[in-house]
């Protein structure tokens, strides 16, 4: 969440960052419930004080005192209560070098990458190609769990795992530590990642009698980790590459490519975490990105890098980049990663702080970046790698993964 004083001290300046990211919150209600609740701890501290100083001949005194400080006290916690909940209402407010837009056409196109293929034949989609090999299983998911899930077989399989494997070696190469996260976490643990305002509820599974919800993606996992733990300097950044399998609900997505892998109940992927310090906040960003362009390039796959503007960032982002892959099929590009910072949002509902070189105690910067979406990446590399005979060439960097294959099937 938002650091009060901030608030406070740059009243006009949250008004326009909340505003510019589409969300209405009464900044002046927040405020007036913040003087109450500061008016009301100076009344509740004096009492604890003169509490101290009664002597045995003021019992009665001591009693009235001890009487009107829990009543206080209880005012002060409901206050605190509604002082909370109100900021959690608040998203994170958008860096300066973000534009202002009012929807996701507002978004920036930084850079396009690769070469689009040019078929000298008709080139087919990838649910045409994975029926031709028997790579995913649409009907037969339907059947056993509904719209919005999908088998997948035979190759499709080594590709995940050579997608998987591929991303673990580069981020390794980088300092990244890997883990298999739970996929089922605390409502605690989720309330404090802040996804959940604003709509974020119809996106999630909640599993209301266990008071758990499964993760949409993993860091919502791996920032809860380090809760109400405090980093040494020297520990930082701290890097984690994770894989999991994400779970979705769609709500807000009714009639959006409801056939195939692309918008799915259930995925998995391969997401970088990094943990640091305000300082090395921006420089870990354009690491991130640095890193999904290096897999992107190794694929040999054509993007773009765009930079979203404050309508289309999300309520924990500050920054967000996404790469967007060619998709033949469709003639455009599709997002395949994201890259974000959340600055000290996250930190700040999850009580993760530092100790700086100057003994002080501040909250950490936690940023997610994505390695792999692994069905998308499935489906671009499957449109992008066909050839005219009907196989689909194995990118280079992955075969050494996939026993050596080269190539996908023959029709």
């Amino acid at each position: 969440m938002l650091d009060i004083k901030y608030i406070r001290e740059h009243s006009e300046e949250v008004k326009k960052g909340i505003e510019a990211k589409g969300v209405k919150v009464d900044i002046s209600q927040i405020l007036e419930l913040d003087n109450k609740r500061r008016e009301l701890q100076v009344i509740v501290d004096e009492l604890r004080q003169r509490q101290k100083i009664f002597t045995v001949a003021e019992r009665e005194q001591a009693k009235e005192n001890k009487d009107e400080l829990r009543l206080k006290e209880q005012e002060l916690a409901l206050l605190l209560g509604q002082l909370e909940a109100a900021l959690r209402q608040l998203p994170n407010l958008p860096k300066p070098d973000v534009k202002v837009g009012e929807s996701e056409a507002d978004n920036e196109i930084i850079r396009t990458v690769g070469k689009i293929p040019k078929f000298k034949f008709q080139p087919k989609d990838y649910l045409e190609l994975a029926k031709i090999h028997d790579l995913i299983d649409i009907e037969r998911a339907a059947k056993v769990s509904g719209s919005r899930f999908g088998y997948l077989k035979n190759e499709a399989v080594l590709l995940e795992f050579a997608l998987v494997q591929y991303g673990l070696e580069i981020t390794r190469k980088h300092g990244f530590i890997p883990i298999v996260p739970p996929v089922l976490i605390s409502e605690q643990a989720m309330q404090a990642m802040g996804y959940l305002e604003h709509g974020g509820e119809e996106e999630t599974y909640h599993l209301i009698k266990d008071k758990l919800y499964l993760t949409g993606t993993s860091e919502q996992s791996v920032g809860p980790m380090h809760m109400n733990e405090t980093f040494n300097l020297n520990e930082l950044p701290k890097r984690y590459v994770a894989f999991s399998s994400c779970f979705r609900s769609e709500a807000g997505s009714y009639g959006k490519d409801t056939k195939g892998i692309l918008r799915v109940h259930q995925f998995d992927k391969l997401e970088m975490v990094v943990f640091t310090t305000p300082q090395e906040s921006d420089l870990e960003h354009e690491k991130l990105l640095a890193i999904e362009e290096e897999l992107m390039q190794a694929l040999k796959l054509p993007y773009q890098v765009v930079k979203m503007c404050t309508a289309d960032l999300g309520d924990p982002a500050a920054r967000k980049y996404d790469i967007e892959t060619w998709i033949p099929s469709e003639g455009r590009y599709r997002e395949t990663h994201s890259c974000s910072t959340t600055t000290d949002f996250q930190a700040r509902r999850l009580n993760t702080r530092y100790k700086t070189a100057e003994g002080k105690y501040e909250f950490i910067h936690l940023l997610n970046g994505t390695i792999f979406a692994i069905g998308r990446t499935i489906i671009a590399i499957l449109e992008n790698y066909q050839q005219a005979d009907g196989t689909i060439e194995i990118p280079k960097v992955l075969r050494p993964y996939m026993g050596k294959i080269k190539l996908i099937g023959k029709i």
